[in-house]
């Protein structure tokens, strides 16, 4: 019997005699780090918007590469781990996980329905017709929506509406923003997390939940773009009017410099990453001609020295890539359409944005102010899981607590159990998206 079948054996009997309890579970699946948070109910603070995780474990990433599995054992050994030492230090049991990803060929779309009302007030089943118009021209073949969110109501073509209901007019619009990630990179998730003996309770993209964790939330209302710079990719949140407007992800991050640094310095990839976490910057520095820098040597030769270069050469490696990263970035935001406000700011998070000099490159090509982003709506993190890598996982938490909610229901979203529900056996489909409207309307 393998290590990972010992502690699952070991993890039923635990759940078995641990009572029961309410938890969040969120699992940031990165090309870095495998990372978990765990809140119990009475860590929401709703007087001032906060959150307190019970526990937090991470471990180094493995399966994972660009964002997307490409090896399903070292997946699901990394997912159990990460888990696994979350609740050790929560002290309650896990059952099920939300999984942030910004793989599997992530993307966005806007659709736009208008239905017919006629001359008298809006209702519930007008809204609802709208959403069910919206929902189904949403699908698309062999994608899989993991995010179905409203960004504004119109009444007669009249935009900028919160709420529609009980406004008069003859006709009714809706803008859906739909976010979605391949079928088959879905399935991959969803086997991985049930083989680690976990239930799979959402799918999230990475980028739209570091934004919940890391904006405020008058940046959002005014417009900004959330750049969450991952070490398997880069991908990006567009905001607007305080709704998310735009989802997309480019598969370059973190580890294509280090692999630029390991080529360029004839070193190892363990070594790279070193040098890059000591020495890397992506700006010029003073004296960076003169002050040189030691690579281990590839291979296992004991005679090898190490390698020797000026620092200026580590900055003439990593600065190419970084812009690169950021001005392809920028064009797929030019060419998608988005809305973006011409005032809107850019944050900055992930690991990779703590590379020095990152937000400088980010200044030059993007022409706007750029700040970086930590998870300020999780206050009480211990310092080594309050950097800008660990905002995914905090804005899991937060959606989760604070919204916003889906068009759609989550497990219907992921096709698991629906839950339990005190609704009238003669009540129809739209009544039951009535629910939906009353809580966030």
């Amino acid at each position: 019997m393998s290590r990972l079948e010992d502690r699952r054996e070991a993890r039923d009997g635990l759940k078995s005699l641990t009572p029961r309890q309410q938890v969040t579970a969120a699992v940031d699946l990165g090309a870095s780090k495998v990372a978990c948070f765990i809140m119990k109910p009475d860590g929401v603070r709703r007087s001032d918007r906060t959150l307190l995780p019970a526990g937090v474990g991470y471990i180094q990433s493995r399966g994972v590469r660009g964002g997307s599995i490409v090896n399903t054992d070292e997946a699901v050994e990394a997912i159990a781990q990460a888990v696994e030492r979350a609740e050790t230090v929560a002290g309650v049991s896990v059952s099920g996980v939300t999984v942030a990803t910004s793989g599997g060929q992530l993307a966005s779309r806007r659709v736009r329905v208008e239905v017919g009302i006629g001359a008298r007030p809006i209702s519930d089943n007008d809204c609802n017709r709208a959403i069910g118009q919206a929902v189904t021209q949403a699908r698309a073949v062999g994608r899989r929506p993991i995010h179905l969110l409203p960004i504004a109501w119109s009444v007669d073509a009249q935009g900028g509406v919160k709420d529609p209901r009980s406004m008069f007019g003859r006709t009714l619009g809706l803008e859906l923003l739909v976010v979605s990630i391949s079928e088959s990179a879905f399935q991959t998730l969803s086997y991985c997390v049930e083989r680690a003996h976990l239930q799979l309770e959402g799918v999230v993209a990475a980028p739209f939940v570091s934004a919940l964790a890391s904006v405020e939330d008058d940046e959002m209302d005014l417009g900004c773009i959330c750049i969450d710079m991952g070490g398997g990719s880069t991908a990006v949140s567009v905001f607007s009017n305080g709704s998310l407007v735009h989802v997309d992800s480019l598969a370059v991050g973190g580890h294509h410099v280090t692999a630029d640094i390991a080529r360029g310095l004839s070193t190892s990839i363990a070594g790279a990453e070193r040098i890059k976490t000591l020495h890397g910057s992506a700006i010029a520095s003073a004296n960076e001609d003169r002050e040189m820098i030691e690579a281990p040597p590839r291979g296992d030769d004991p005679g090898a020295g190490p390698v020797v270069a000026p620092r200026s050469l580590l900055k003439g490696i990593i600065a190419p890539r970084v812009e690169e990263t950021l001005e392809l970035l920028r064009e797929r935001l030019k060419a998608s359409g988005c809305p973006i406000e011409p005032g809107a700011g850019i944050i900055l998070t992930g690991g990779g944005s703590q590379l020095s000099g990152v937000r400088e490159v980010a200044v030059r090509v993007f022409d706007r102010p750029v700040r970086l982003g930590r998870p300020r709506r999780v206050p009480h993190l211990a310092d080594a899981a309050s950097g800008p890598a660990f905002c995914t996982a905090a804005g899991i938490l937060h959606r989760a607590a604070f919204g916003p909610r889906e068009a759609v229901a989550t497990n219907r979203l992921t096709g698991g159990p629906r839950r339990a529900t005190q609704i009238d056996p003669e009540t129809g489909p739209l009544g039951r998206m009535a629910s939906w409207l009353r809580e966030n309307l």
